[in-house]
């Protein structure tokens, strides 16, 4: 395995002149299957080393590995993970020792799922504990308890590195109850600093180091906000925290609290506040898109910018006069077409680790000096991937058949111009809390390769638009959901951007759903559909697959979906399979534990009762996407020849 990392300054980047890519130089479909060797990356409190994720190539080996930042060549150490397990996150407690969170790579479509387990290491490798988690690993912490039967998560941080690290828990024989501990990584002691009656709360700890808020959906799928007060935890009322409110941290006077908020449902916004609501201050916001992930100042951190998950993405300076706003400023404009993002900085302030991608970019990462402005190139997350070789993705707006605007991407086949090109609709998964949005996306980077326009439209239901439009996707699986994704499609069509005899539809999870939903919906607009690990019976999901395994997991579906059987059969892929009238492509892994294999059983015994024309792909020892490189490569070579069958080969630049 190559673990090249070139080093380069700043000056020496520089843009590419565009080539255009011939019909004879088509990009290896081998590129798109590939998965990022390294990623993660955290720099250390004192700027001295570097800890992040590598893979091996074949995606089932992981470790944790820290270099040494003046000696990238080899590395200081490396912790060897367990097959199938990977360091979920990567946590500096101080400059000789981090924390690993546990997680698990169930399948490529959704992302590594942390499993609830910590362990500490010394920079070096050595003096390991498994502070948390439910197996009987090595560590001080065997002899002197049992392993913990529940989940532990990294909550937060002490201002100043200390050993020390807030760890929120959950415990198997009562998840209706959440616990706060201050945990010192190298003696491997805890301490409570707060708990209370309600499951699944995250907390946010007060300069004190006391919690002084949780928050979370609880076990009736509820969001709530509970506030810390002398006579205990207090349920935060609609005037104090209005639809939404997520507590995020500290300000400076320790009197305010910086958080996202939304009055009435709509797109959160960064605001700074006491703690009872009160003095509110909006540092950032966006009417169309909630404001997303916040870049922080070095120590004593503050927020010195964010952006809008819609769109383009483009900074929101909180103070443009900060230094961390001027400094991002710079180096934003030495990467036009790119966005910067500031990932940490040493405690002192004089490194700053930060990211650079882009629509055609799937990232590179940087080393900053803040005092000399010396600038180091670590490392390329797909260093095979051309940026100057993908395509255009375009964020655009339309207006849906009721009158509600939604945003769509459309990913442009490089050296076509945007006029009646072969189409396929790509529905996003979840589909509750997800979106589309600007950045690299490896199918649709694929499918543009092959000369096929990409429509992505962000329907009723996903995220970055706030509560309400998030909510107006509920028990709307089947009907509403479906009709976005069609008005996306004739809007394209109208704006003579696609070829209406030319469309195909191919999703994954929800989005397999949603392909087999929207050619019944719309019998006539497609010309084939794809359905990869899709959900095609929704009764099914009360009885198999992990969602419904708690509490929580049946109080979602039963918010979402809800429990009326001939509604859930009406909105049912499988139980409409009469309607379908495309050849469909159904690709499924065997072990799949969010959309069971018995769902594209499910689904190809109603095609087969219905005599419609099918194909078929599944993988054993494949969750919830395929994981292994040499299934993906083969499931993107059918993918490439499914569609090419059904709408001819897409238009590729000559």
């Amino acid at each position: 395995m190559s673990h090249r990392i070139a080093q380069a300054v700043l000056s020496a980047v520089c843009l590419l002149a565009p080539a255009v890519l011939m019909a004879t130089d088509l990009i290896p479909v081998e590129d798109f299957a590939r998965r990022a060797q390294l990623s993660m990356p955290r720099l250390s409190p004192d700027g001295q080393y570097l800890a992040l994720r590598m893979d091996d190539e074949t995606g089932n080996s992981h470790s944790l590995v820290v270099y040494k930042v003046s000696d990238m060549s080899h590395p200081a150490s490396v912790l060897h993970m367990p097959k199938y397990e990977l360091p979920g996150g990567i946590v500096w407690v101080s400059s000789t020792r981090l924390l690993v969170e546990y997680g698990k790579q169930f399948g490529s479509v959704d992302k590594p799922e942390l499993t609830g387990e910590i362990l500490a290491t010394d920079v070096n490798g050595k003096h390991q504990d498994y502070l948390f988690g439910y197996q009987d690993l090595y560590g001080s912490r065997s002899d002197t308890r049992a392993a913990d039967r529940g989940w532990g998560f990294v909550a937060e941080l002490p201002e100043s590195p200390n050993n020390h690290f807030y760890m929120s828990a959950e415990l198997w024989e009562n998840k209706d109850h959440s616990w706060l501990y201050d945990v010192d990584a190298v003696k491997n002691t805890r301490h409570l600093v707060g708990d209370l009656d309600v499951g699944n709360m995250e907390f946010m700890v007060g300069s004190d180091g006391q919690a002084h808020y949780a928050y979370g959906t609880n076990s009736n799928y509820n969001y709530v906000v509970y506030h810390h007060e002398a006579n205990g935890w207090a349920p935060m009322s609609p005037s104090q925290v209005g639809h939404n409110f997520v507590p995020i941290y500290t300000a400076q006077d320790h009197q305010h609290i910086y958080a996202y908020y939304s009055a009435k449902g709509g797109p959160y916004s960064l605001v700074e506040q006491d703690e009872m609501g009160g003095d509110r201050r909006v540092l950032a916001a966006d009417a169309f898109g909630r404001v997303g992930d916040i870049m922080w100042t070095a120590p004593p951190r503050q927020p010195f910018a964010t952006s809008v998950e819609t769109g383009v993405p483009k900074a929101i300076y909180t103070d443009p006069n900060l230094p961390a706003a001027k400094l991002h400023l710079a180096i934003s404009q030495k990467f036009p077409g790119e966005f910067v993002n500031f990932i940490n900085y040493s405690e002192n302030g004089g490194e700053l680790l930060f990211s650079v991608s882009s629509d055609r970019d799937p990232g590179t990462y940087y080393l900053i000096d803040t005092t000399h402005y010396k600038v180091i190139k670590l490392f390329s997350s797909a260093d095979w991937i051309d940026p100057d070789k993908m395509a255009e993705r375009r964020p655009m707006r339309f207006t849906a058949s009721d009158g509600m605007p939604l945003e769509a991407i459309l990913t442009i086949p490089r050296g076509q111009d945007l006029k009646k090109l072969p189409m396929i609709l790509l529905p996003h998964g979840g589909p509750h809390g997800i979106s589309d949005d600007w950045y690299f996306d490896d199918d649709a980077q694929f499918l543009a390769s092959r000369g096929y326009l990409v429509l992505q439209v962000n329907y009723r239901g996903s995220g970055g638009r706030g509560h309400n439009f998030e909510e107006a996707g509920y028990r709307n699986w089947g009907t509403r959901i479906q009709q976005d994704l069609i008005d996306g499609v004739k809007w394209a069509e109208g704006e003579h951007y696609a070829d209406p005899e030319r469309v195909c539809v191919y999703g994954a999870s929800f989005g397999g759903y949603s392909a087999m939903m929207t050619a019944i919906r719309a019998p006539d607009l497609f010309k084939c559909a794809v359905g990869y690990a899709g959900i095609y019976d929704l009764r099914m999901m009360y009885d198999k697959g992990d969602i419904q395994e708690d509490k929580s997991g049946r109080s979602y579906l039963q918010t979402v979906i809800g429990k009326d059987d001939a509604d859930l059969d009406a909105n049912s892929p499988d139980k409409l399979a009469d309607k379908i009238n495309v050849p469909v492509l159904l690709v499924h892994g065997e072990n799949d534990q969010r959309a069971p294999f018995a769902q594209a059983k499910a689904m190809r015994a109603a095609l087969d009762a219905a005599h419609k024309p099918y194909e078929w792909l599944s993988k054993s020892g494949e969750g919830h996407g395929f994981y292994e490189e040499k299934n993906n490569i083969e499931f993107y070579t059918l993918l490439q020849t499914f569609i090419a069958k059904h709408i001819g080969a897409g238009n590729v630049a000559h």
